[in-house]
């Protein structure tokens, strides 16, 4: 599912920044009481699945456009909501939590991790500027 939210096109998806292991550490750790909307929502999943797709074992087997189609029909429901911020989330978290992997995401939207940072130029830091 996270790689059909944040896909690889041009820059890495969801799929080579780890989001996964981002979200299995948010479900041991601070987002622990979404478990059991996992659990119930990968059933619901597994079960639209079927519907959709009689031939289809399970989410993972489909092809891309027919992950996208069934994405798009839950679309509407918690757990994919759930799904959708956690990917979110894990994309664009610092790596130590698990995602991000590469700074994958902070690349795409330009974000340097630096200790440091020089002050916007202004008239409160004018003074601060004259001794460098």
């Amino acid at each position: 599912m996270a790689a059909q939210i944040i896909p690889s096109y041009d820059a890495p998806g969801a799929r080579e920044a780890r989001v996964i292991y981002f979200i299995d550490r948010v479900l041991t750790t601070f987002d622990r009481d979404k478990q059991l909307a996992y659990t119930q929502g990968l059933k619901d999943l597994q079960h639209k699945t079927l519907q959709l797709f009689p031939g289809g074992k399970k989410f993972s087997a489909l092809t891309s456009a027919q992950q996208i189609q069934l994405l798009t029909a839950i679309e509407q429901t918690k757990f994919f909501e759930l799904v959708r911020v956690h990917t979110i989330m894990g994309y664009l978290s610092h790596p130590e939590y698990g995602g991000n992997h590469n700074q994958a995401g902070w690349k795409l939207i330009g974000f340097e991790d630096e200790m440091t940072f020089d002050p916007p130029f202004g008239y409160y830091d004018r003074e601060y500027n004259k001794g460098r």
